[in-house]
């Protein structure tokens, strides 16, 4: 069976490109700067569902997307996590926060109603995440 992506990841999403273990995609959220980086292993819940050299290549490709978001979205402080309680599929979050952005100082999930980003500006943001990534 091959790797597919949860509805809702793909609903919440836009991609921006795929490199070796993840598939890179940007929240539909002009509130915040935010990746989601999803490991292509079908059934994949936990980390520790990836084998360990999937492991080490997961957290590296967070760091680069992390670098690479700060690049193209200067940020006070960078928020990842895993966190998966109603998505089940595994994912990180990589949320680039500005102080006295939207959610400040308080964690991003379950904070206020996402804002869709304007025309074009998805695509601009995401293929400019995808050049620093290249």
């Amino acid at each position: 069976m091959g790797f597919s992506l949860h509805p809702r990841l793909a609903a919440d999403t836009a991609p921006v490109c795929d490199l070796d273990l993840c598939t890179v995609r940007l929240m539909n959220d002009a509130r915040f700067a935010w990746l989601v980086l999803v490991p292509m292993r079908e059934g994949a819940v936990e980390i520790t569902d990836l084998i360990q050299a999937d492991r080490t290549l997961l957290m590296a490709e967070t760091c680069r997307a992390a670098d690479a978001l700060r690049a193209v979205a200067p940020c006070d402080k960078l928020n990842v996590g895993a966190l998966g309680n109603l998505v089940p599929q595994l994912h990180v979050h990589v949320v680039a926060r500005v102080e006295g952005d939207a959610a400040w100082p308080g964690p991003v999930w379950g904070s206020g109603a996402a804002k869709p980003y304007d025309d074009g500006w998805m695509d601009s943001l995401a293929a400019a995440i995808r050049e620093k990534l290249a």
